[in-house]
């Protein structure tokens, strides 16, 4: 079986636990306006690779990993289920750690056979909620958010650790009552390991230029350190005021 890999990176230090050696997969079924990887939306395009292939780069650097392990990005990760499964089983098989960078865009309820054969071999999922609200979700992705809020509680329920990443953009995302009403939802997931704010940039524009995209967000400026803070601890009142009416 091969997978349509955009790129790895060799010394990721950003994505999941310790110094990781990160696969983006090709293929992503959002549009978010945000985004600082739009060459890695098209399906069916990139290298074509095998996971003995995949793990044998990651062999090749493996004395840097002994504190992280593999992490799949992308792109959409989840949108390759089968290949994603044979990837890290044989990571697995190598004692080496599996984190899983997902929207969770693909997920469907009731029909999610080869993305929970995926997750038993994924041992840590960062999930990335673009918006709690779903209409505002579907204007800044494409994309309503219910299938992966739906994706969160399935990961809750099938007890896999768990890092949300949220991406503040200035007029879009960082208005109290989002970032609070989030912070509300997450009081739910009891597998909630850690909290990544992600402050919005706009280094991502030559990429655009590049591929002959408009970028969708020219005039929005970047987050500062300050607001992202302020967001953060907006998200952590939300959780603590959830976690109470329980």
């Amino acid at each position: 079986m091969t997978g349509h890999i955009h790129s790895t990176e060799s010394f990721g230090t950003v994505d999941g636990p310790g110094i990781r050696f990160v696969v983006f997969f090709q293929g992503c079924p959002l549009r978010c306006r945000y985004c600082h990887n739009p060459d890695t939306w098209q399906f069916g395009t990139g290298k074509k690779m095998t996971a003995q292939e995949l793990m044998a780069e990651y062999d090749s650097y493996k004395e840097f990993f002994r504190s992280g392990g593999i992490t799949a990005t992308g792109g959409e990760p989840l949108a390759q289920p089968q290949f994603l499964a044979e990837l890290f089983s044989l990571a697995h098989s190598k004692g080496v750690h599996t984190c899983l960078d997902t929207s969770g865009a693909v997920y469907v309820p009731g029909h999610s056979e080869d993305i929970d054969n995926a997750l038993k071999y994924t041992d840590l999922v960062m999930l990335d909620i673009k918006h709690i609200d779903s209409g505002k979700h579907a204007w800044l992705t494409g994309q309503d958010n219910d299938n992966i809020l739906s994706f969160a509680r399935h990961l809750r329920d099938m007890k896999i650790p768990v890092w949300i990443r949220h991406v503040v953009v200035p007029g879009i995302t960082d208005d109290y009552e989002s970032l609070f009403s989030l912070g509300e939802f997450l009081s739910e997931l009891k597998n909630l390991k850690a909290l990544d704010v992600l402050p919005y940039h706009d280094m991502a524009k030559s990429k655009y230029r590049d591929l002959g995209i408009e970028y969708p967000l020219p005039d929005t400026p970047p987050l500062t350190r300050e607001q992202a803070v302020e967001a953060r601890n907006t998200i952590i009142s939300g959780i603590k005021a959830g976690l109470k009416r329980k």
